[in-house]
């Protein structure tokens, strides 16, 4: 990794002087890119890391998809395949970093596509990129707020007797009025300046930071019974009810719960017309957070899994929490040595915080999307999403994003099998949104791609190639069938909905948007 310039590289100015003082400069390399400041540059690198390490949210990711992890593999898949697919993660980031540097803009990925794609790529490089980066990121909200939902449903069901105790069991209607209360508070946050999201997304790095180290340790110290190292460093479990017995295959499938917990660090570059100093801060942002994510999300599944005794056990739907693995998890540990669970519920609470934060900052991050995507045009009524308020807030494109999380979630009234191909754009969408940029970098412009501050230098093009390897591959793997034989109730609709995303983006372009969408377009003459 490379922070500088060679004799090549493009110069950018520390400091660039106009009529009403300096500008830094992230400031600088936005007009030079064409766009005017209109939001409030104020973010230290502290928060730009901060709305992307809440957003990757260990305990949010790593506690809502722990029974995928346990079901399939179990220990091994967990610990080891944490390290996989952290270590690849981060290779992406690298690359993405390296671009962001060099393109510090709200728009991020869209945005890097049409530049890196050239002249006659441009307009359709970035209306695939946008799009599908803009469902992903609409995906990941709905995803997230909606397993805060359930958690709330958990809890309430413990603190009420549990499942075997007479406890209250909320509908799917409950859980989707939980769901959109949530959206609501969300949007209501997200609708103050800048400078308290700052504060709550620093708060959120700070309470993930906390949880994960208090849960690790208290956790399996409470618990009366511990698995032995052998048992969390060597155990695989290959007993499953889905009719798969490839070792292999259980593995590649374990995967899905890593993978998924670590996304959503494109915010960063999304913030980075409201942060200082933006094209070194904003690649540090996303490095940083995806690194600390991965030593603590390691750290955090270690501590749980030595308080896993019984597998079979934690993922039955009988059990106290329904089956609901983390959450029995907590509750054994204090219901075995006190006597009641009101301890481990606690403990949800806290994890329940984890993943309030990230919905906020992911709803940050959706805004300051939608805010770029309009401001080019590649919007219907783009012109209402663009607009911020006086406290330079993109306020429509917040409520919009709010709205459609929320729409997205109703699907899981009618199936949740739907509902779960929908928000499996989440993880395999936004990954073909990060793959993209960094496709052209390493083809179309590989000898013209201008550095910034930071690169890595004569690795760029190798670690482009590793991380756009990476995400073909997830993305075979994750499509593939999880359960045999295979139902209308059991595909593995991911494919379906990908495919759907691409088809439906792909046809507007052919039908509408090829004839007025041109790609990002520069505002700075308007100022």
């Amino acid at each position: 990794m490379v922070w500088g310039r060679g004799e090549e590289r493009q110069v950018l100015p520390t400091q660039v002087q106009n009529g009403s003082g300096s500008l830094d400069t992230g400031h600088a390399r936005l007009h030079e890119l064409g766009y005017k400041q209109e939001l409030k540059r104020d973010l230290s690198v502290i928060s730009n890391f901060a709305f992307s390490f809440s957003i990757i949210s260990v305990l949010t990711g790593i506690t809502t998809l722990y029974n995928t992890g346990l079901n399939y593999g179990g220990p091994v898949v967990l610990v080891y395949g944490w390290i996989i697919a952290g270590a690849f993660t981060l290779i992406v980031g690298m690359s993405m970093a390296e671009i962001c540097s060099s393109y510090p803009t709200s728009g991020g990925l869209y945005y890097w596509s049409a530049k890196l794609a050239g002249p006659s790529w441009a307009p359709f490089a970035s209306w695939i990129t946008g799009w599908f980066n803009i469902v992903g990121q609409w995906a990941v909200t709905t995803s997230v707020d909606f397993s805060l939902a359930q958690l709330i449903q958990v809890i309430v069901l413990l603190s009420t007797g549990g499942k075997n105790g007479g406890g209250y069991e909320a509908s799917k209607y409950i859980v989707i009025a939980f769901h959109g209360g949530i959206l609501l508070l969300h949007a209501i946050i997200n609708s103050l300046p800048i400078s308290w999201l700052s504060f709550f997304g620093q708060l959120a790095a700070l309470w993930n930071l906390i949880g994960v180290l208090v849960l690790m340790i208290l956790i399996p110290t409470v618990a009366k019974e511990r698995a032995s190292a052998k048992f969390v460093f060597t155990f695989f479990n290959a007993d499953n009810d889905n009719g798969i017995s490839s070792k292999l295959y259980i593995f590649f499938l374990g995967l899905l719960m890593s993978q998924y917990t670590l996304t959503g660090y494109d915010a960063s570059a999304h913030m980075t017309e409201e942060t200082k100093s933006a094209d070194k801060n904003g690649p540090k942002g996303i490095i940083s957070a995806i690194g600390i994510s991965v030593i603590v999300g390691w750290a955090y599944l270690l501590g749980i899994t030595f308080a896993v005794t019984n597998i079979p056990y934690l993922l039955s739907v009988d059990n106290h929490a329904g089956g609901y693995a983390i959450a029995e998890v907590f509750y054994l540990a204090f219901k075995d040595r006190y006597g009641n669970g009101y301890g481990g519920i606690v403990c949800l609470g806290v994890v329940a915080v984890a993943i309030f934060f990230c919905g906020m900052s992911s709803i940050t991050s959706n805004s300051r999307m939608v805010y770029a995507f309009s401001r080019d045009g590649a919007m219907p009524l783009s012109s209402v999403w663009h607009k911020v308020n006086k406290q330079e807030v993109p306020i429509n494109a917040v409520w919009l994003s709010a709205v459609i999380a929320f729409c997205m979630a109703l699907t899981s009234l009618g199936s949740l099998v739907a509902f779960q191909a929908m928000v499996s754009i989440a993880t395999i969408g936004l990954y073909i949104a990060y793959a993209l940029p960094i496709f052209f970098r390493v083809t179309l412009a590989r000898k013209s791609f201008i550095p910034g501050p930071f690169n890595l230098g004569r690795y760029g093009v190798l670690v482009g190639w590793i991380a756009v390897l990476w995400v073909v591959t997830i993305s075979v793997l994750f499509s593939l069938p999880v359960t045999y034989p295979i139902t209308d109730q059991t595909l593995n609709y991911t494919p379906v909905a990908v495919g759907g995303l691409l088809f439906l983006t792909v046809s507007s372009w052919i039908l509408s948007a090829r004839h007025w969408f041109k790609g990002p377009i520069t505002n700075i003459d308007s100022e």
